[in-house]
């Protein structure tokens, strides 16, 4: 069972004959994008949805699987997986996940996520709120961040 496809729709990890992998293509050389490296790999039984760069999309996105974002996206996304903004991608637009991983540039605000990752490449124009943040040297913020509190326990001891 593979766990992805190429850009060409093969299934990546299964043995095909060389015939039909094309002139000069070896199982040793696999087509595959750059990707952003991130600090776990999706799970097989998660799936993920993919925005290629190239594409411009307007619109809503909700859901409980994982996104990643490629091109550019104007629009909110709300989903109870992780979003990941790959380098050179644009989002507009409110943000809430499970976990945010940020390479390219997000212009909106960051709700209640669990974990923000900000990448070297990464550019935040907005507000973040999340339980813990990352920030790699050479990412840009704008905005005012709050991480690391517990809203139940800032609740009690405002009264």
């Amino acid at each position: 069972m593979a766990l992805w496809k190429d850009q060409f729709g093969r299934d990546q990890g299964t043995s095909e004959p060389a015939a039909e992998k094309g002139p000069g293509v070896t199982s040793e050389h696999a087509v595959d994008s750059p990707r952003t490296v991130t600090t776990s790999p999706p799970r097989a039984d998660t799936k993920e949805s993919i925005l290629a760069a190239g594409l411009t999309i307007e619109g809503k996105i909700e859901g409980a699987g994982n996104v990643r974002i490629a091109g550019n996206f104007k629009g909110d996304i709300h989903v109870q997986g992780n979003l990941t903004i790959e380098a050179g991608a644009k989002v507009t637009g409110g943000v809430r996940a499970h976990t945010v991983i940020v390479a390219g540039e997000l212009e909106g605000n960051i709700d209640a996520a669990s974990r923000v990752e900000l990448l070297q490449t990464g550019v935040l124009n907005g507000d973040l709120k999340a339980g813990s943040l990352t920030v790699a040297a050479g990412s840009r913020m704008r905005g005012h961040a709050e991480f690391g509190w517990d809203d139940k326990g800032t609740s009690s001891s405002s009264s």
